[in-house]
């Protein structure tokens, strides 16, 4: 389990094919002193993505990516120098900032604008069709790996709903927000409370 709270970026060294499939071997580079204390099978989430590593080195990890994976997130976008956000597995004890995040990706929402407000920025997203049910007004969603509140829900015309939330400096400073604009494409989870109500209203149908 993670919070949503992105402690690192990371680069992407390689990414290379497992045998003969189309399963992917990522090598990524990590700060200094970011992996202490981490052992082989531990979960890390790369872009809100819980992958596991299977190998580390001091400053780096390799995970593997199945192909489903690839073609559902945007880790199959991954090349040699893209940047990530990096978040260690929440612990027992450990602060609960943001809110809690399976890093099981649901869709892929894409940036639809990006408007300064004051001295932060409103970026609106489009989710997929099936997931913008679950988004709501002041709940909680995790673009890329980053917990943030929705500000707002827009409509549901032609192309589906749009919602809004808002990145403050830091935010952008701290993860990959700052290389991205309109028609990027992002990791999406639904918040974990909104996915149980729905599927709990379900049975009351």
């Amino acid at each position: 389990m993670f919070t949503g709270i992105v402690t690192a970026t990371g680069e992407v060294l390689s990414v290379s094919p497992i045998g003969e499939g189309r399963d992917m071997r990522m090598h990524v580079r990590t700060p200094p002193g970011w992996l202490e204390g981490a052992q082989l099978g531990a979960s890390i989430a790369c872009n809100g993505c819980c992958l596991t590593a299977v190998a580390l080195e001091p400053e780096a990890f390799e995970a593997e990516a199945s192909a489903e994976t690839l073609s559902l997130t945007v880790l199959g976008e991954w090349r040699p120098g893209t940047r990530i956000n990096l978040e260690r597995p929440l612990r027992m004890g450990d602060e609960l900032g943001g809110h809690v995040v399976s890093g099981h990706v649901d869709g892929l929402a894409e940036v639809v604008s990006v408007t300064p407000e004051n001295g932060s920025e409103r970026w609106v997203f489009r989710p997929p069709a099936q997931l913008a049910r679950f988004i709501a007004p002041k709940g909680s969603v995790t673009l890329n790996g980053v917990s943030l509140t929705v500000n707002e829900v827009m409509g549901n015309g032609e192309k589906g709903a749009l919602f809004g939330v808002n990145l403050i400096p830091h935010t952008r400073e701290v993860t990959t927000f700052g290389a991205l604009g309109p028609g990027a494409k992002v990791n999406l989870e639904i918040d974990m409370l909104a996915r149980y109500v729905a599927r709990l209203k379900e049975f009351e149908a």
